[in-house]
């Protein structure tokens, strides 16, 4: 059987469709990086607690600082760094570039920023990170929050949030990545929002106000005799009989307290491990 013309172009020209129709019907193996679907699950939502009306706050890195508080705010048209966490930065108002423009409160007050100035974040964790350039707008104004990321970085990162599930996926050259959202963080932001005490912006190291103290006096007891160094803390208001159980259970079972890294030997690392978050590729430089 012949086909595609009798002449040897037209053969030729028939030849050509033939190896296009075939190119174009292969699938990739790995499909293209702009195709990969941005999804949530319940799995997800299980890492959260339940019911909640938390705002999504992260800790992203910017400028080379670990910075908590960071609002991730859909309905912010810009992205704003408050005067105090751009301050502990240590960079010079010098190279603020001046705006005009000011900013439109919910309240529909004007607050005039101080300037403009390009830093760079890095969100997400290795390997599956991005590096951007981002305009912040420095504020100087009272805020539970050091920064607020608006929809002109999360557009840039094509970033999509959920809410319920605390969570901002986006992607990367090596998958989706991600930045989960921090309850307890969220909900200290809050309290500070509706304090009627000064509110105090911090940037890494973080003061924290003491949730629960002791509701009674503490005894401090000595677990192995002739080691003055080992010891525990009990109560004070229980009565002899109880103490005395408690002490004599507690010196016991000494063997389980650790005062030390030597008290631990042989710990499986299923049950506990640290690993840093570095790059495997890189050696290390002193």
């Amino acid at each position: 059987m012949a086909a595609g013309g009798t002449s040897r172009s037209s053969l030729k020209a028939y030849a050509r469709q033939i190896h296009n129709v075939l190119v174009t019907q292969k699938t990739d193996k790995k499909p293209r990086l702009e195709d990969l679907p941005i999804t949530f699950t319940e799995e997800d939502a299980r890492k959260v607690f339940h019911p909640h009306d938390d705002a999504l706050v992260v800790t992203l890195e910017i400028a080379g600082y670990s910075t908590r508080r960071v609002l991730i705010d859909n309905g912010s048209s810009a992205d704003i760094i408050y005067l105090t966490a751009f301050q502990q930065m240590k960079i010079g108002k010098d190279q603020l570039r001046p705006i005009e423009t000011p900013l439109v409160g919910f309240a529909g007050t004007n607050v005039y920023p101080l300037g403009v100035i390009s830093l760079q974040i890095v969100a997400g964790t290795y390997p599956k990170q991005v590096t951007k350039k981002v305009d912040f707008l420095v504020v100087d104004c009272p805020s539970a929050y050091n920064v607020i990321v608006g929809r002109p970085t999360l557009n840039r990162l094509r970033a999509v949030t959920s809410t319920y599930h605390l969570l901002v996926r986006f992607l990367t050259e090596n998958g989706i990545g991600e930045m989960r959202g921090d309850q307890a963080m969220a909900r200290e932001c809050y309290l500070t929002s509706t304090s009627t005490e000064p509110v105090h912006q911090t940037l890494i190291v973080e003061e924290r106000q003491n949730i629960a103290e002791p509701t009674e006096k503490l005894e401090e007891i000595v677990l192995i005799d002739g080691n003055e160094k080992k010891t525990t803390r009990i109560g004070t208001s229980m009565t002899k009989e109880i103490r005395d159980s408690i002490v004599r259970f507690l010196r016991e079972n000494a063997d389980v307290f650790a005062w030390s890294h030597d008290d631990m030997p042989g710990i499986n690392t299923e049950v506990i491990a640290h690993k840093l978050n570095v790059n495997p590729s890189i050696s290390p430089v002193k």
